[in-house]
């Protein structure tokens, strides 16, 4: 039988607190095959479509979007938390189940016009990512999907993606938190 994306990630019980079934794609990353086919899936829905900018989220979501600008042969634009990028940056705050957080962009990293693929590894309530595509479209630019490798649908980041009227791609589910 075949292996999937879904088969190179291991379930770590109760991390990091108790109750919590972590999904570790770090299993994924070190397998050649299963990486090399993740980046490959990610980047099929988009096969013909203009893309200018690849967004990664920080910070499993840079080793995914560095590896797919290599792929599709284009610049790579990191969004950070708040005070790790060195240059100018506009902010964004959003909500995290405990508090709320802050992520930032270079000011000058994207341009009106620019498309954008934006990409992480793991949609659980999709704040970070709504975050991200805000700051994306302040400069301007458009975000032409979003890309992850996990969703998690009980947590209804694919549905408040989807009514901003954003395109999601996930190569696999988990159910539970």
């Amino acid at each position: 039988m075949q292996k999937t994306v879904k088969d190179y990630i291991r379930t770590i019980p109760d991390f990091p607190h108790e109750g919590i079934l972590f999904r570790d794609v770090t299993t994924l990353f070190a397998d050649p095959r299963g990486f090399r086919m993740a980046i490959d899936q990610l980047i099929n829905p988009y096969a013909g479509a203009r893309i200018d900018k690849v967004a990664a989220l920080e910070a499993r979501g840079f080793i995914l979007g560095g590896a797919i600008a290599h792929q599709l042969s284009r610049g790579f634009v990191p969004i950070r938390k708040k005070g790790k990028l060195p240059g100018a940056t506009i902010a964004q705050d959003y909500k995290l189940e405990y508090g709320e957080a802050i992520m930032e962009l270079h000011d000058d990293a994207l341009h009106a016009s620019e498309r954008v693929l934006l990409v992480d590894d793991l949609l659980a309530t999709g704040g970070t990512a709504e975050a991200g595509i805000r700051l994306i479209e302040r400069l301007g630019a458009e975000v032409v999907g979003c890309a992850f490798i996990i969703d998690l649908p009980e947590l209804g980041g694919r549905k408040r993606l989807e009514a901003m009227g954003m395109p999601v791609h996930a190569l696999c589910e988990f159910e539970g938190l």
